[in-house]
């Protein structure tokens, strides 16, 4: 089976594994889901979900953001990890959204791009779930993990990844692709110990026989934990 084959299988099934299958990042507009994508950095959905909620009643509006000392929004996301930077980053976009946009996110690639601190990556995520457009794939550990090992991607690099599986996968789902490799890197393709035995996508996975031989899998037992 090709790569293109197998992604065309996958798009058949994962939609039934996954159908609920979204961003775990709680956001009610774009401004809210592009600080909660830079606050994931290094950090889980988990995580963000805890720090944001107090964060959005706080700072409403690109202007809010912008006008925020940097000591003071520092404090609020420190939980977050690598807090410093982060706060720079969402001040230097909120600056650049205000001055630039009225105060309004943009929602184009190359406009988003032009903010500082945000990354194809995180244009991506604001582009597919807050805009509904489809203009490429997120690619994180876990998209890069299960690429892989499904035979969809031999590259390490997120941009080359993203490459691969944009001319695999067809554009109208790119932004749900990510969302089920996501889903399933979170509850059956582990970093460790994939669950192949329990995994519904395991005859299409050249990996998954090389874990099972290897005895490189979860073992039932460990279910929950």
């Amino acid at each position: 089976m090709t790569a293109r084959e197998r992604a065309k299988e996958l798009i058949q099934i994962l939609p039934r594994v996954y159908p609920n299958a979204h961003t775990e990042l709680n956001f009610k507009n774009p401004l809210q889901l592009l600080v909660a994508t830079i606050l994931s950095a290094q950090c889980t959905d988990k995580r963000v979900n805890m720090v944001t909620p107090a964060l959005f009643a706080k700072y409403r509006t690109a202007c809010d953001y912008a006008t925020a000392p940097q000591s003071e929004l520092e404090k609020a996301i420190q939980s977050t990890g690598f807090f410093r930077n982060k706060a720079k980053n969402i001040r230097g976009a909120a600056s650049a959204i205000v001055e630039k946009y009225r105060g309004r996110v943009p929602d184009t690639m190359d406009e988003l791009r032009e903010l500082p601190g945000i990354g194809r990556k995180t244009a991506n995520v604001v582009l597919g779930n807050a805009f509904g457009k489809n203009e490429g794939i997120v690619v994180d550990t876990h998209v890069a993990r299960v690429s892989q090992r499904l035979g969809l991607t031999k590259h390490n690099d997120p941009v080359k990844i993203e490459q691969d599986l944009m001319k695999l996968v067809p554009k109208e789902h790119w932004t749900d692709w990510s969302h089920w490799l996501i889903w399933h890197g979170r509850r059956r393709c582990f970093a460790r110990k994939p669950d192949c035995l329990g995994c519904e996508i395991f005859k299409l996975c050249p990996s998954g026989k090389m874990f099972v031989k290897k005895g490189q899998v979860r073992n039932p037992a460990e279910h929950g934990k």
